[in-house]
C-alpha cells in the first residue's frame, strides 16, 4: 500500500511521463478549465472516476464524498460544500451533464443500511451517521423488500437506491431543475461494480441499471 513517500515517487514518474507527454494540454489549462461533465462519486479509494473513465486533465469536474451523496437544496446557514461545487459546475463552468456514480461494497451505504453508527458521537462516527441519514428513505425501501437481511444483494440494492436519492436531490436545485427542463443539462446515474469492474447505467424510466 502506498504511503506519502511512495506517492512522491509516483509524482516524479508523473513529471517525467504524464506531465511531460501532455505538456501542451497542461499549457491549455493554465488559463482555466471547461469540462462538460461533472461527476459526483464516492471518496472510496477504489473508485477513482478519472481512472475508470480514462479521462485526460481538464475533462471532468469531480466531487467525491462518502457514498456519493447530494444533499437537497437548502439555504440554511452552514458550509455547503457539495452545493457550492454544484453551483460552480452548473453556473460558472456550465457543464452539460452531471453523473452520479455509486459503487459496490460501499462502506457508507452499508453503514446506512445497518445503522451501525446511529448513536455515535461526532468524531467517532457521528459525522458519518448524520451525513448518511440522507439515505433513511432509501434504507426503508430496501428493508421493505429484504427485511433485516444485510446480505450482498440487500447492500447492492441500497447502493443503487443511493444513486437515485442523489439524482432526486439534484432536481431540488432550481438552477439544475430549470436547465434540465430547458434541455441544457442531463442527469445520469451509474453504478460501478468493484467485484468485476463493470459500469452499470441507470434507465430512469424503468428504474433499472444495465451494463454499459
Amino acid at each position: 500500500m502506498a504511503d506519502f513517500s511512495h506517492m512522491i515517487e509516483g509524482y516524479r514518474r508523473f513529471r517525467e511521463t504524464g506531465w511531460a507527454q501532455q505538456r501542451e494540454r497542461w499549457d491549455e489549462l493554465r488559463d482555466g478549465q471547461s469540462p462538460k461533465v461533472m461527476i459526483i462519486a464516492c471518496s472510496d479509494s477504489r473508485v477513482d472516476p478519472s481512472q475508470i473513465f480514462d479521462t485526460n486533465p481538464g475533462e471532468v469536474f469531480v466531487v467525491r464524498n462518502v457514498a456519493a451523496l447530494v444533499p437537497p437544496f437548502e439555504t440554511a446557514p452552514g458550509r455547503h460544500g457539495v452545493s457550492a461545487a454544484l453551483e460552480f459546475a452548473v453556473q460558472v463552468l456550465k457543464v452539460s451533464e452531471i453523473l452520479v456514480m455509486g459503487h459496490g461494497r460501499c462502506g457508507g451505504c452499508q453503514a446506512a443500511l445497518t445503522q451501525e453508527l446511529k448513536d455515535a458521537p461526532p468524531g467517532e462516527g457521528g459525522f458519518i451517521a448524520h451525513w448518511i441519514d440522507l439515505l433513511d428513505d432509501a434504507r426503508d425501501k430496501v428493508r421493505a423488500e429484504f427485511g433485516d437481511d444485510h446480505s450482498r444483494e440487500a447492500l447492492r440494492a441500497m447502493e443503487k437506491e443511493g444513486v437515485k436519492v442523489s439524482l432526486a436531490n439534484l432536481r431540488t436545485f432550481p438552477c439544475i431543475r430549470d436547465k434540465e427542463k430547458a434541455g441544457e443539462i442531463s442527469l445520469i446515474g451509474a453504478y460501478f461494480a468493484i467485484s468485476d469492474g463493470v459500469l452499470h447505467v441507470l434507465d430512469e424510466a424503468s428504474g433499472e441499471f444495465a451494463a454499459a
